[in-house]
């Protein structure tokens, strides 16, 4: 999307987790559909299954289909205000004064967002298994924490550290 249509110079999205959650949403749905079509009342094993039982059970395949769901929705945004990171549940905004930097821990699934005093925050929107789409995203966003921040970031608080092109 370009800055015109969402009023941010960059955002990211993770591609192939955001698919696989897709698919795992269909797959619980359907065996909850699938479940509640098949189990039912009669026969000689005690069972007594009736039509409000498999009614709620498509209601907690639902429940939980909204809960995959969730997965969908980590993004990376960043503009002239700064920073904004949703993962799963809550969504933060950080501004550029706030940022320390965008990296990757080795061997770490996603990338995080650098603050002051040893904090950070998980950017799950740019993950490993992305490959160049998500080096592609750490390369622009550097290139806008440099736009936005001239160049380089310097600590306030926490040991006067100065974070600039490595």
């Amino acid at each position: 999307m370009t800055r015109d249509e969402t009023g941010w110079d960059l955002e990211v999205r993770p591609e192939k987790m955001r698919r696989w959650v897709v698919v795992a949403a269909v797959v619980v749905m359907a065996i909850h559909i699938f479940a509640a079509l098949v189990l039912r009342g009669g026969g000689d094993t005690g069972v007594n299954l009736r039509v409000v039982d498999q009614i709620a059970i498509l209601a907690i395949g639902v429940v939980l289909t909204g809960g995959v769901l969730l997965f969908t929705r980590p993004r990376l945004r960043a503009g002239a205000d700064g920073v904004s990171v949703r993962n799963v549940v809550a969504e933060r905004h950080i501004p550029w004064t706030d940022v320390r930097g965008l990296f990757f821990d080795h061997g770490a699934p996603w990338a995080r967002l650098e603050l002051p005093f040893d904090e950070y925050v998980p950017v799950v929107a740019i993950q490993a298994r992305d490959g160049e789409r998500a080096v592609d995203a750490l390369e622009r966003f550097r290139e806008l924490e440099s736009r936005y921040t001239g160049g380089a970031v310097s600590d306030n608080d926490d040991g006067g550290a100065v974070r600039g092109d490595d």
